[in-house]
């Protein structure tokens, strides 16, 4: 636990959510995160590597540089793939030092009142309130079926305004014309009841992937599950721990406890890895709350990932088979967050008729990074490049994942390189195979 600090001449990090020391000088500069690290493989320059960024840390608390302009550039241009912590022999936690990292960033960064604003809106005033974000969403549904979407490409403005924000238009996914919303209801097991499990619906994932959610209830249901899509939960607060927005992120958890521990389940089950990976860390997130800690850390203990919960039950593997070449992408914050990379490609080998075809830089991050599409949108689409030459090289037909920004950002480098290749979760798989039984 950091201890609350008063800054100092030798240290230009403080208070309770700065950097732990004992975290902090564990890394030993071996290099082993180099070559795990996307940034650091796009540019090949130190400071945007794992092992670089610690070191700005160290000497930002030890006093012999501060925290000016162009050292949080280095940490900002950081995914937060967290794949060095898989690589790293000491065991730094490098997850836990960059997002208190990005808290002391927050408390000092200078920015345009423009941005400041939209900033503040997006994280303090949208994403907690799902009807807020569901009405934005409606603008955006609307914009696209009724035509405008189509005639503003068509004409071109946008390009002739601003290429950037032309690029990050073409970006925008399908919405459906079905949401995935919390009501409290209670899906039924199909058989034999096996588990009751409440599901986290989350921010962004119900509005962009309102079917994939209804599919990952039918599989829940075909295993046995009761499902209880818990009515008062919120968004897990992964977005804002991100960018060092500590204070609204605990908020949402402990709303999150509340509404998922009154719901009296066996398990809470999540289907985006970027938000298991921040619940089953709520115990960290809350250590210093005493009313809330010991619960928290029981919580996070009953946070499970939708791929290991099956395969832990177990699952049924399906009669009906598939006729797919797949290859699978790891999504950054399930393999390196959550430790779970083997339980994705068994249910997908489950499948009768699934042929896996291992991608060869499956653990190296797409560039999602949750809002990192947006904000650092040039080296992002570099990592994606990678990522799509690999995919190119496998000959698959469907790219299988389990993370809706990575969902998104893979469909995007297919529709940008002219690939005709399916983008799926590895549920909407499972799904799909228990539809063709009859």
């Amino acid at each position: 636990m950091a201890e609350t600090r008063t800054p100092t001449a030798a240290s230009l990090f403080f208070g309770p959510d700065a950097p732990d020391e004992s975290d902090l000088y564990k890394c030993v500069h071996c290099g082993f995160c180099l070559q795990v690290c996307p940034t650091y493989l796009e540019t090949g320059l130190e400071a945007e590597s794992p092992r670089g960024r610690i070191a700005l840390m160290k000497a930002v608390n030890e006093g012999r540089i501060g925290i000016t302009p162009t050292v949080v550039r280095h940490w900002d241009l950081c995914i937060q793939c967290r794949a060095c912590e898989v690589a790293c022999p000491s065991g730094v936690p490098y997850g836990r030092l960059i997002e208190a990292t990005m808290q002391q960033v927050e408390t000092r960064r200078k920015q345009g009142l423009v941005k400041r604003l939209l900033s503040e809106l997006s994280l303090k005033h949208l994403l907690p309130y799902q009807g807020r974000l569901s009405f934005l969403f409606s603008g955006l549904r609307l914009y696209q079926k009724s035509g405008v979407q189509a005639a503003i490409r068509k004409s071109g403005v946008l390009r002739f305004f601003s290429p950037k924000l032309a690029e990050l238009e073409s970006s925008l996914p399908v919405l459906p014309a079905n949401v995935f919303e919390p009501r409290g209801q209670v899906i039924p097991a199909v058989g034999e009841k096996r588990a009751r499990v409440a599901l986290l619906s989350g921010c962004v994932m119900p509005l962009v992937n309102g079917p994939q959610m209804n599919a990952v209830v039918r599989v829940l249901a075909r295993n046995g599950c009761e499902v209880v899509v818990t009515r008062d939960q919120v968004c897990c607060g992964a977005l804002n721990t991100h960018v060092g927005d500590l204070s609204t992120a605990r908020g949402l958890a402990k709303k999150n406890i509340d509404a998922f521990n009154a719901s009296a389940v066996d398990a809470v089950i999540v289907a985006s890895a970027g938000c298991g990976a921040r619940m089953k860390e709520y115990g960290h997130l809350l250590r210093d709350d005493p009313d809330y800690r010991d619960v928290a850390e029981a919580f996070s203990r009953n946070v499970k990932d939708i791929h290991e919960f099956l395969v832990d039950l177990p699952f049924e593997p399906p009669k009906a088979g598939l006729d797919y070449r797949v290859t699978y992408q790891d999504s950054c914050h399930l393999s390196n967050g959550q430790g779970v990379r083997e339980q994705p490609r068994q249910i997908l080998r489950s499948i009768p008729g699934v042929e896996l075809v291992e991608l060869s830089n499956a653990a190296i991050c797409c560039g999602a990074g949750g809002s990192y599409t947006l904000t650092e949108r040039d080296l992002s689409m570099r990592v994606l490049d990678t990522k799509m030459k690999a995919v190119r090289e496998t000959g698959a037909d469907v790219i299988a994942t389990a993370n809706p920004g990575c969902l998104l950002q893979l469909q995007y480098g297919a529709q940008k390189d002219g690939i005709s290749i399916k983008v799926r979760y590895v549920t909407d798989l499972l799904d799909e195979a228990y539809g063709k039984e009859g």
